[in-house]
């Protein structure tokens, strides 16, 4: 039987239009090509372990509207439990309206609807049931992060924290983690200390082991990953591939970090899968549609 993870986190639906350059206030430009995606950092995640064959519950809350809907109807395709869902009353799902000019920038607008209404009366005590690893980022309400981890820590689940987007951390959310996941910005907000040498990156570490984080991954883009463990410390090179999009990198990264662990797999195993599946990511576009499958890394 496999082991069941839990993410809860962010639903989002990405709205994008390409164009020649951004409008100046007050100013109105035709734009080009329209996508509509899926996205958001706690349902990437979520797409990415599924497809690599976790078995994934997924909490999140979407309004009551076609954006939640065919959200729901996404997660259904992946098979992932949608079961503890919940949907706002008063507020839309989560959107992103981005623009992107044609010298590949953009400008992001993000709207988090009833992401920010996901709160912790919305998840019953039984969605931690037949749980043993379960993933958090800060797309949702920090009030509702923390009553997770706290619940993790009393039924004894191994919480990893993606501290993405980044911002200041108190102590309190750092107590007692399995692991943390942070990239080099995120790392700096949290610890204060710029990473751009092994030497800081064992003292942003050592920051964080001091204030209860027992493992510690810095994710550094195309120089890979740091990890500090017990077993192993060191960077990890990240694969080299040719590069079109990095946006859901970090995400298909954690999805797959977790599922490795949930089979078993060591930190460094799980975080060299972790590596290979970011890498087959940043060769597509999009952000859950970049997501590879099982039989993809098999072949990699």
């Amino acid at each position: 039987m496999k082991q069941k993870v839990l993410i809860i986190g962010s639903s989002n639906t990405d709205m994008v239009v390409k164009t020649a350059h951004f409008p100046k206030p007050g100013e109105t430009v035709l734009g080009g090509t329209f996508l509509m995606n899926p996205g958001g950092k706690g349902a990437n995640q979520a797409v990415a372990a599924a497809r690599l064959g976790a078995d994934v519950r997924f909490v999140a809350k979407t309004g009551n509207d076609i954006f939640g809907k065919q959200a729901r109807e996404g997660f259904e395709k992946e098979r992932i439990d949608t079961a503890f869902m919940t949907e706002s009353a008063d507020l839309s799902s989560g959107v992103a309206l981005i623009t992107v000019n044609a010298q590949g920038q953009n400008e992001i607008v993000v709207a988090s609807g009833a992401n920010m209404d996901l709160h912790p009366g919305d998840i019953p005590d039984n969605a931690f049931e037949n749980v043993e690893l379960a993933l958090f980022q800060l797309e949702i309400p920090g009030e509702t992060v923390l009553w997770a981890l706290g619940q993790c820590a009393q039924k004894k689940i191994r919480a990893i924290l993606n501290p993405a987007p980044g911002m200041p951390l108190d102590a309190q959310f750092l107590h007692g983690l399995y692991l943390i996941t942070p990239n080099e910005t995120e790392t700096e907000l949290i610890t204060g200390i710029t990473v751009e040498s092994e030497e800081t990156l064992q003292q942003a570490a050592r920051y964080l082991s001091d204030r209860g984080v027992q493992n510690v991954v810095i994710t550094l883009g195309s120089k890979g990953i740091y990890l500090a463990s017990e077993a192993f410390t060191g960077i990890i090179p990240a694969m080299v591939v040719e590069a079109v999009d990095s946006t859901a990198a970090g995400d298909v990264f954690n999805g797959a970090l977790l599922k490795a662990l949930a089979d078993g797999e060591t930190l460094e195993e799980a975080c060299r899968f972790a590596s290979r599946a970011a890498a087959i990511s940043v060769t597509r576009m999009g952000a859950q549609s970049s997501a590879p499958y099982q039989h993809e890394l098999d072949s990699f």
